[in-house]
């Protein structure tokens, strides 16, 4: 964090540095174990945003299952963490059986494939059981690693289903690429999630300028702002939601604005 982002720390009159993560939730979170080098667990990831009192976090992996991990951490230190599952090949693709196992376990986010997202097929009548599935057990669909016309696609199935809690995931990234109106009309069923992965050298590069007249154009009530870390190149994840709600605050975001971002959206997906 560089200077300039420390001094934008004490943003809120009433909020001192150490305080600002108080109650917020970050959507996506990679630890290990797991297929790729992580910077730390779920116990110690856990516990890093329950000392800086978060409200809670979301486990994510590519490659298996996180709701049984979720419970077991949560378990272990009283902390608020979710999983789910994302469908990649390593648990059959576009498996509604995937789906039903996690929402039993107690699971809250499907996301549709990532890392495999150019080998499975979007076939419709899969895609149809596993949003039945996730509307009659209230879970979260997430786009994953769609680009804009899949998404489209999913969010036109979603809606002729009744499934309301759509997260559109970093439209911002190159494997994604929604232009500012395709963010404006996904907006209109789904939040988008922006990532501060993004920015990171390693990753997209992105200018956080961009993500923030984004987020004024489209409007706070319609993002969540989450991580998308866990790295081993990366800072620890708190850092990054530090860095992050900074960085935007120095684009001229305002602190209710974080709030709805960091809290209120993600609060109202998960808990509804």
């Amino acid at each position: 964090m560089n200077l300039s982002q420390e001094k934008s720390m004490n943003f809120s009159p009433e909020m001192g540095q150490k305080d600002i993560l108080t109650g917020f939730i970050d959507t996506h979170i990679h630890t290990s174990p797991d297929v790729k080098p992580r910077l730390l667990n779920d116990y110690e990831v856990a516990l890093e945003a329950q000392e800086k009192g978060m409200g809670a976090i979301v486990l994510k992996s590519h490659v298996e299952p996180t709701a049984g991990r979720a419970y077991i951490t949560h378990r272990v230190t009283g902390f608020p963490v979710w999983g789910g599952v994302t469908l990649n090949l390593s648990v059959g693709g576009l498996n509604p059986e995937a789906v039903l196992n996690t929402a039993l376990m107690g699971g809250k986010i499907i996301w549709l494939p990532t890392i495999h997202h150019k080998e499975i097929d979007l076939d419709h009548d899969a895609l149809d059981e596993i949003l039945h599935l996730v509307k009659e057990y209230n879970l979260i669909l997430a786009t994953g690693h769609l680009d804009s016309d899949e998404i489209f696609q999913v969010i036109d199935q979603c809606q002729s289903l009744g499934v309301e809690k759509i997260m559109v995931n970093h439209p911002l990234t190159r494997v994604v690429g929604a232009s500012l109106d395709e963010q404006k009309e996904m907006a209109r069923h789904a939040y988008l999630e922006h990532c501060w992965v993004a920015t990171m050298p390693q990753h997209d590069k992105l200018d956080p300028k961009i993500m923030a007249e984004s987020i004024k154009e489209v409007g706070a009530k319609h993002c969540i702002l989450a991580t998308d870390f866990g790295q081993e190149h990366n800072p620890r994840p708190v850092m990054g939601m530090q860095m992050m709600i900074a960085s935007m605050i120095q684009q001229g975001i305002s602190w209710k604005d974080v709030t709805r971002m960091c809290h209120d959206n993600p609060k109202k997906l998960l808990n509804d």
